[in-house]
C-alpha cells in the first residue's frame, strides 16, 4: 500500500527474494513576514493554511526548519511546526517547478536540508499513483515520542544499526504506526511485513510497534546492515527510490536527531482520483476531510 503526497509512503508489493520483506544573482533570502501561520489559535492540522506563493513555502521552511532544531522550543509548539513543515513539503510536491525558486530564497544552512526532504517525498511520490476509493485503513495515534525513542534505541542496541534508520522506515511504511491496514501484498504491521517474513524474523505481534521494529533490525541485520546499509535497505523493499528517500530522512535525524519531532507531526494524506484527503486519526470513524491544493 502506498499513501501519496508527501506523508507516508507504505511499502510496495513486490516479491523480494530470499530475506526480502516483499515491500516494495544573490540569494534571495525568506522574510519571516511571510509565514503562513499566524497568532490565531492552531487546534489542527485543518487550522494551517497551506503556502500557495514560492515566497510563503520559503519563509515557512526558514522558520519551521530552524524551529525543530531549536532546544528552547517549547513542546506545546511542536504540532504546530510539524504540520506547517508537511503542507510545505505537499505544497513543493504539487508544484515542483518551485523548488528552485524556494531554495535560491532560502539561507544556504537550509537548502541541503530542504532539498533532501523534498527529493524524499518525490522519489515517494514516484512509487504511488492516486487510487479510485479511500483505503481500508484505521489511522491511530502513534506512541509517545519518548517511548519510540526507546524502541528505536532498543533497535540500535540489538543491531548496531543507527536508530534513525528505524524511525525513517517507520515514516515512510506507516507514518510512525498510525496506519492499521495491509498492503495489496498482504504486508501488515507497522513496519509492513508479509506474513512469511515476520514468521522467520518476528516475535510477539506483527501489529505491535515495538516488536515490528525489532523484527526489522534482525530483518536489515541479516541482510548486511549496518554495514552495508543500502544492500540492506533494497532487500527490505526491492526499490532504489525507496532506499534513497530512507537513507535522505535517516541522514537529516543523524545530522540532528531533533529533525524527527518535526516527522512525529506528520499527517496521513491519501490521494484519490477524485482529490486529496487527510485522514485524521479515528479514520474511518472520524471522517476523511478533503484539502485543498496549492495555486500556482
Amino acid at each position: 500500500m502506498l499513501v501519496v503526497l508527501g506523508t507516508v509512503f507504505a511499502g510496495a508489493a513486490c516479491s523480494s527474494g530470499s530475506g526480502g520483506n516483499g515491500r516494495h544573482g544573490a540569494p534571495k533570502t525568506a522574510s519571516r513576514d511571510h509565514a503562513t501561520t499566524t497568532t490565531a489559535v492552531v487546534r489542527g492540522p485543518d487550522d494551517i493554511a497551506l503556502p500557495d506563493t514560492t515566497e510563503k513555502v520559503a519563509a515557512s521552511l526558514d522558520r519551521v526548519e530552524r524551529a525543530l532544531r531549536a532546544p528552547e522550543t517549547r513542546p506545546a509548539e511542536l504540532p504546530r511546526l510539524g504540520w506547517e513543515q508537511q503542507n510545505a513539503y505537499r505544497a513543493l510536491r504539487t508544484h515542483s517547478d518551485w523548488v528552485p525558486d524556494v531554495l535560491a530564497r532560502l539561507p544556504g544552512d537550509l537548502q541541503p536540508i530542504v532539498t533532501a526532504n523534498e527529493r524524499a517525498r518525490g522519489d515517494l511520490a514516484a512509487l504511488t499513483e492516486p487510487q479510485p476509493d479511500l483505503p481500508d485503513w484505521q489511522i491511530l495515534s502513534p506512541p509517545p515520542v519518548e517511548v519510540l525513542r526507546g524502541y528505536y534505541a532498543e533497535a540500535e542496541a540489538a543491531s548496531g544499526i543507527p536508530w534513525v534508520f528505524f524511525a525513517a522506515i517507520h515514516l515512510v511504511e506507516t507514518n510512525l504506526g498510525r496506519i492499521r491496514g495491509a498492503s495489496t501484498a498482504g504486508a501488515q504491521g507497522p513496519m509492513q511485513f508479509i506474513p512469511a517474513t515476520w514468521d522467520q524474523y518476528g516475535q510477539g505481534d506483527i501489529n505491535d510497534n515495538r516488536d515490528a521494529i525489532l523484527a526489522a533490525a534482525r530483518l536489515l541485520q541479516s541482510n548486511g546492515a549496518p554495514a552495508d546499509m543500502e544492500r540492506a535497505l533494497y532487500r527490505y523493499n526491492n526499490s532504489v527510490r525507496y532506499v534513497d528517500a530512507v537513507q535522505a530522512h535517516a541522514q537529516l535525524m543523524l545530522s540532528e536527531e531533533r529533525a524527527f519531532l518535526g516527522y512525529y507531526h506528520w499527517q496521513v494524506y491519501y490521494s484519490t482520483t477524485h482529490g486529496t484527503f487527510l485522514l485524521p486519526e479515528g479514520y474511518p470513524g472520524t471522517p476523511a476531510r478533503e484539502v485543498t491544493a496549492a495555486r500556482r
